[in-house]
């Protein structure tokens, strides 16, 4: 008997009840719990006025549903978009998967000449760093190529060159969370923010001087225009860094006094093949290997080409934990398309999307309740009922690669970035600390919380909380009182002990961008 059949047999019943919970109307559920009446105080909050709310708790053993509001409305997920996207690249590509940079040519080097072009092809890889490509360059200098003959040809084939997903925000254009997706492209960080530069501008010695920009990685893809003045100690700064729309000028404007504090923005780059071929190609002069011709973007490789260099990927079971801790848009998108390429040989959104949606279909979510476009929830036009992914997490839970799936998702209060990650700074000091598992969700006016906690009983229980259309900054402490309360009551025994959401604070994070998204500060 398949995995997926005896998951269906041993699950039936239980999912069958969390899909008659969906159906309920709002307020509705399992009655004489003590559970309905905490959580819906909970969200009767003033902060929801008006709002949306969509809520599921359910037994994770037996998906049997504990408490629903709302749970079959469709509601703007925002970044708990990226559990869809991430449980079918764990099962359609393989926690192993690996992505490949190769450099290739059709001759070998004679003399120390290559004559023909030199070939940069690109899989979609979203965490290659300058110094992967570095890297690749010393490799093919070893290789005995002194000159190139030719162009440096870089190939973006892999995917087509629907560069950003649909409906995304144009006033985002230049910011790092929205960067454009290629095959081919350059992270600056070992968080992995691929397709972006970083842009540090620090105040000149005396005032009336144009502060100092550096750029990570030190490229001249992008030109940097730098209007900016150094002012007096004790003025306040006002330097604002952004890329002028549909260029690679970035313009750093205002002040900022001497001695203050630099000024650190991560900046997306029009065209990332272009951007990465640019690196490659000082790499390959800092190893001492000249190209005769210009860069040509675009060009599958030949099928006669023969790697002289390739750099290989960490594993997708490790990419994972950059990707869901910090809730990474990129990887998201470089994964859809990747599926795409891998199941239906495409790599565009629309043959990823449907993949994704095949597979959560085997996984017994109701896939026509769901309106998904993108891989990373950034688009405002996706949909997700709470019931459904309260529904798939807890149909994974049997599958193969699922422990080094849930090892991804950030962890409440845990202090470590690498390990927190956009939980990192809530729920401390309550039960749900080093306890809650979830992916976060923001965008303006959407706020969502999906995972796991364990409650004082020592039951496995899953949860969705997707929260619309509120006016508040923040509604993040509602979803931690939500959890909290799960965290430390026995529901078994219908133990109930609430929490109560904390009022809003200046430092509570903002539902407007992922608290992982605000750089140089994140979570």
């Amino acid at each position: 008997m398949s995995r997926h059949v005896m998951r269906v047999t041993a699950l039936a019943l239980g999912l069958a009840g969390l899909l008659t919970a969906s159906s309920l109307p709002a307020g509705a559920g399992p009655s004489d719990t003590g559970l309905k009446g905490a959580i819906d105080t909970i969200l009767s909050d003033p902060r929801l006025d008006g709002a949306a709310a969509g809520v599921v708790v359910a037994d994770a053993a037996t998906g049997d549903s504990l408490y629903q509001r709302n749970g079959g409305d469709r509601l703007m997920p925002a970044s708990n978009t990226k559990i869809a996207t991430s449980v079918a690249a764990m099962a359609l590509l393989g926690p192993e998967y690996r992505f490949r940079t190769e450099v290739l040519a059709t001759a070998r080097p004679k003399g120390g000449v290559l004559r023909g072009d030199l070939y940069l092809r690109g899989t979609g890889d979203p965490t290659t760093l300058a110094r992967d490509y570095d890297a690749l360059a010393a490799r093919v200098a070893a290789a005995g190529v002194r000159r190139v003959a030719g162009r440096l040809v870089a190939d973006d084939t892999r995917f087509d060159d629907n560069r950003l997903g649909r409906s995304w925000a144009a006033d985002d254009e230049s910011s790092y969370y929205s960067a454009q997706i290629s095959p081919l492209t350059v992270a600056p960080d070992t968080d992995y923010d691929s397709g972006t530069v970083i842009v540090e501008a620090s105040p000149a010695p005396r005032a009336g001087a144009k502060p100092l920009v550096a750029l990570t990685p030190a490229t001249r893809y992008v030109r940097v225009d730098n209007r900016a003045t150094t002012v007096p100690a004790g003025r306040p700064g006002t330097l604002t860094v952004e890329r002028a729309h549909g260029t690679n000028t970035i313009t750093v404007k205002g002040e900022i006094p001497v001695q203050g504090t630099p000024t650190k923005e991560w900046i997306t780059v029009q065209e990332p093949t272009g951007y990465a071929a640019a690196v490659f190609a000082d790499a390959l002069a800092a190893h001492g290997v000249r190209v005769t011709g210009p860069a040509r973007l675009g060009v599958a490789t030949p099928s006669a080409a023969k790697p002289l260099a390739v750099h290989t990927s960490m594993p997708l079971k490790d990419l994972m934990r950059p990707f869901m801790k910090l809730s990474n848009n990129m990887h998201a998108e470089a994964l859809t398309k990747t599926i795409g390429h891998q199941v239906e040989g495409r790599g565009t959104w629309s043959a990823g999307l449907a993949a994704v949606d095949a597979y959560l279909r085997q996984e017994d979510v109701e896939t026509a309740t769901i309106r998904q476009v993108d891989g990373s929830g950034l688009s405002r036009m996706n949909l997700f009922p709470a019931a459904q992914l309260a529904r798939l997490l807890v149909a994974v839970q049997d599958a193969p690669w699922y422990a080094d799936w849930h090892a991804s998702l950030p962890v409440a209060c845990a202090p470590d970035r690498a390990e927190g990650g956009t939980l990192r700074s809530r729920m401390c000091g309550t039960p749900a600390a080093l306890n809650a598992r979830a992916k976060t969700g923001s965008l303006t006016g959407a706020s969502a919380l999906s995972g796991y906690v364990t409650d004082a009983g020592g039951r496995l229980l899953v949860y969705s909380v997707v929260l619309n259309n509120h006016l508040a900054s923040s509604v993040k402490s509602i979803e931690d009182a939500i959890v909290v309360t799960l965290a430390r009551s026995d529901t078994a025994a219908n133990t109930i002990r609430p929490a109560a959401p904390q009022r809003a604070r200046s430092a509570e994070p903002s539902a407007g961008l992922e608290c992982s998204w605000r750089k140089p500060q994140p979570c």
